[in-house]
């Protein structure tokens, strides 16, 4: 697993805007940096981004990997805390000690070659030193380098971190595979998207890709033939939400993709071995003709498993506050946050922080808010509250106040009664109000016996709740103690029946009973399957269950859809994904199969997550 270094800092040299960021990146992952620029005011600016921003960098979702053979693994934990960043006048004290070095300074090559020898004479024999450089190749950076370094040399070059994630990789000509493959660990750690270039190329790969688009696109408006407006139209359908581009030439088909690039070759006298005869060299004459061969194209054959990920839709999700992430255990009642996953670009944004252990939200598409439950201070002092936003987080509202429910766990909008439902899990209750919060009232009411031992009052915990308008009914999870399998899963009628109360109404039904810990659920009101998850012991806990409720049967078949979390909260259903989305208290977010319970991870880092929705 790579750790990051404690031992010597990561060097940046130059404080502008992209090189504090570049900073920022290594601090949120823990790494020690030295930030080196001749001007004061730079590295002042630098030192007050880090420290605003680094708590939204240290969301980026990260990637861990065991590895063989490798370089530089000394160090702590990889859920360190920040690292500290200290700032330098002059390059020499800046790179004593370093074991990377990227410099960041102005687009000179003459500058570069200065800047790489004075680092290759000032650092440690082992330090890798990194160009951030988009216009020139390392290897015209090397020339008064030392022989020996130059296998340490490289291209590393950032856009502009966290809006865009991706670092391309890049060898001088000289540089070893294992300090590239290693770097490249070592960013996917600290949440970029890094990608090796396998040869020197002018431009790297994004931008020779840019390059051809911005070309082709130029003679399409000389041409007449459309106008920018249009261009970017066509691309935010076909590309933003749509297939990648070597996915939609396999979804067309190689031979068609050859066939009109020789009506281009014809018609502008292009090359053709580059493009049409490669292609039939390489996968034409193989049979490999994209998504209608059975030997794939320019991606392998689809494999039967599906490893969905909810591509289309924002993730809000809660950190109740409780993780590593938390600056002071003392401060965990103000460490909530509500924030938003792009799955898209995997950024990480907060929309609001400073929340008192939040648990449940969700949102209504059609008045766009979102709705989310505290828990507060103290389990037992019913000051838990219901809030509302919109969903960049202004207008916040109060909507039921601190003293009105004790701990008020998952929440669902719906939307048909424009009304929100809640479970209260100390106060032994479901709940629901307005929109507005107006009619709030209990639902259910569970009572303790007098004497009552903690154990079997928590089998009275109501935590998980869903709801089935069209058929007027009500799903909610009563947790029971901790993996004790004493959990159970009932169900009502979604409105008191007359002339009853929430304390004696007798339409309640049991429909599960021994279950290891079942937390939050969800309903599929189409195919009536409901899910939930289970924060009980392994391997029977820690899981995502369904199972049938829209029959009559008595005794409920349960199946285990995945397994093997890290205390798992929220879920979600993402239909047009064919996906549970799942959060759990490890700092981890995924999205389930529903076809074979496959588990793709798409965040993870050292937040503790509860309640979770899409919009």
């Amino acid at each position: 697993m790579i750790k990051p270094r404690t031992d010597r800092p990561v060097a940046i040299l130059g404080a502008g805007v992209l090189g504090r960021r570049i900073g920022c990146i290594f601090v949120a992952a823990g790494y020690n940096v030295h930030i080196r620029d001749p001007s004061a005011e730079a590295l002042d600016a630098a030192i007050e981004y880090i420290h605003a921003h680094k708590d939204e960098f240290s969301l980026l979702p990260r990637t861990s990997k065991e590895k063989k053979n490798i370089i530089h693994a000394n160090g702590v934990n990889s859920k360190a805390s920040f690292g500290i960043c200290k700032t330098f006048a002059d390059i020499g004290p800046a790179v004593s000690n370093a074991w990377l070095v990227i410099e960041a300074v102005p687009e000179k090559l003459d500058l570069k070659i200065e800047t790489f020898a004075e680092v290759d004479a000032k650092s440690p024999v082992d330090c890798i030193i990194g160009s951030n450089s988009s216009s020139y190749k390392s290897s015209l950076m090397v020339t008064k380098v030392s022989a020996a370094r130059q296998h340490r040399v490289l291209n590393i070059h950032f856009t502009m971190p966290p809006d865009i994630l991706v670092v391309e990789l890049m060898t001088c000509g000289q540089t070893d595979w294992d300090v590239l493959t290693y770097v490249k660990d070592v960013l996917e750690e600290c949440g970029a998207v890094p990608v090796i270039a396998r040869r020197e190329s002018t431009g790297f790969i994004f931008n020779r890709l840019w390059a051809a688009v911005k070309r082709e696109i130029l003679h399409i408006l000389s041409d007449g033939v459309s106008d920018p407006a249009e261009i970017d139209l066509l691309w935010d359908h076909m590309f933003r939400n749509g297939p990648l581009p070597c996915q939609l030439m396999d979804q067309i088909g190689l031979d068609t993709v050859a066939f009109i690039e020789e009506n281009y070759i014809k018609e502008r006298g292009l090359e053709r071995e580059p493009t049409v005869d490669w292609l039939k060299k390489e996968y034409l004459d193989q049979g490999r003709l994209g998504n209608k061969s059975d030997k794939g194209g320019l991606y392998p054959p689809a494999e039967s498993t599906e490893t969905t990920k909810s591509t289309e839709k924002g993730i809000y999700f809660l950190d109740v506050g409780l993780g590593g992430n938390a600056p002071e255990i003392s401060k965990v009642n103000t460490n909530g946050k509500i924030l938003r996953l792009n799955p898209i670009t995997h950024k990480v944004t907060p929309i609001l922080t400073g929340e008192n252990l939040p648990d449940g939200i969700d949102v209504s598409e059609s008045t766009r808010q979102m709705f989310w439950t505290n828990m507060g201070h103290s389990l037992a002092a019913r000051d838990g509250s219901v809030w509302s936003a919109n969903m960049d987080g202004s207008d916040k509202k109060c909507l039921i106040l601190s003293g009105k429910v004790h701990t008020p766990k998952q929440l669902v909008a719906c939307e048909a009664r424009k009304q929100v439902y809640f479970c209260d899990r100390e106060g032994l209750g479901v709940h629901r109000c307005d929109y507005d919060g107006k009619n709030h009232e209990i639902l259910v009411q569970r009572h303790a016996e007098p004497g009552s031992a903690l154990a079997d009052t928590m089998t009275l915990w109501c935590v998980g709740i869903a709801v089935d308008a069209e058929r007027g009914l009500i799903y909610w999870t009563q947790k029971g103690p901790s993996k004790a399998s004493r959990g159970r899963i009932f169900c009502a009628g979604i409105d008191i029946p007359a002339g009853e109360t929430a304390d004696n109404r007798t339409d309640i039904r049991c429909l599960m009973e021994n279950l290891p810990e079942p937390i939050d659920i969800e309903l599929d009101q189409a195919t009536q399957m409901l899910y939930w998850t289970d924060r009980g012991e392994h391997p029977t806990g820690c899981a995502v269950y369904h199972a049938y409720v829209g029959g009559n049967a008595v005794d409920l078949q349960k199946t285990i859809l995945a397994r093997h979390f890290h205390e798992p909260i929220g879920l979600k259903l993402d239909k047009e994904n064919n996906a549970v989305i799942v959060a759990d208290l490890g700092g981890s977010l995924y999205s389930v199969a529903l076809k074979d319970g496959l588990k793709t991870e798409l965040l993870r880092n050292d937040g503790c997550y509860t309640g979770i929705t899409l919009v």
